[in-house]
């Protein structure tokens, strides 16, 4: 078991400890509102005391946001052992027998988290059924971008933070979070909390982030932006020149920040 992928922390004094049970999962802002965030497979949900309307409150430490989700979403942290594997690849799926022609139990995303707790073969035993073990890694991406790039193509999604869909912030979050470092989810408070800010004349390099109001994207390199956003509805590839042009001209602003994270060179 791979200790940097326990999950800690707590919610509040006497705060009841649960996992998210279901590939992904919405949180909300009030049990009445549409999602706000989503939280995946595994991801550790702190709960307080709140429970209304078959919804209960609670913290998501990987997230760093608190909401509402649906109480069959999660279950007791005490149901399984710490997570020890993370989902390495876009999506997998998880099988009855240790055999790709047994019947699929579950679609699960990257990053969803899982206790491994045997090998058959090429398979690796979770408590959810047996899942390719070269779909799964204990360690962590060294590079942010080449993560990132797992999503090229999948759809936006406002407030979405898995591979079925997700958006501006939602993929800096899972870039990092793959890496081992923490990151908010929401674009606001990544601007405030990541990386050192550089003077607008410096020339872009890999693993930067640009931000807009509203918006941030990865750069790929001196002339290359990826970034989840709702022109393209997509994750996509633009040139970063075209798409400062273009997201003044549709009134959204000028780049409001150029950070640089620690390590990037």
């Amino acid at each position: 078991m791979n200790s940097a992928l326990e999950d800690g922390g707590t919610f509040g004094a006497g705060a009841d400890h649960f996992y998210v049970a279901k590939p992904v999962a919405d949180l909300r802002q009030r049990p009445d509102l549409g999602r706000d965030r989503q939280l995946r497979y595994g991801e550790h949900f702190g709960l307080g005391e709140s429970r209304r309307d078959g919804f209960i409150f609670g913290r998501s430490e990987d997230t760093q946001h608190s909401g509402w989700v649906a109480e069959g979403d999660v279950l007791p942290a005490s149901a399984r052992s710490a997570p020890t594997h993370r989902v390495w690849v876009r999506q997998t799926h998880a099988y009855s027998e240790p055999d790709f022609k047994s019947p699929e139990v579950a679609a699960l995303p990257h990053l969803a988290k899982l206790v491994v707790s045997g090998q058959d073969g090429r398979f690796s035993r979770t408590e959810l059924g047996w899942i390719p073990t070269v779909h799964l890694s204990d360690a962590y991406a060294k590079d942010p971008v080449t993560v990132a790039e797992l999503y090229l193509g999948v759809p936006y999604l406002w407030g979405g933070n898995s591979i079925w869909g997700l958006d501006c912030s939602g993929l800096v979050h899972a870039a990092l979070m793959a890496c081992g470092m923490e990151c908010p989810s929401d674009s606001g408070i990544q601007e405030r909390a990541l990386g050192e800010e550089l003077s607008p004349d410096t020339s872009p390099r890999r693993g930067d982030l640009l931000f807009w109001k509203g918006h941030v994207a990865w750069v790929v390199d001196d002339a290359t932006l990826l970034h989840a956003n709702a022109y393209h509805m997509a994750t996509a590839y633009e040139p970063i020149s075209e798409a400062i042009q273009r997201i003044e001209a549709q009134g959204d602003g000028p780049v409001t920040a150029h950070k640089r994270l620690g390590g990037q060179g």
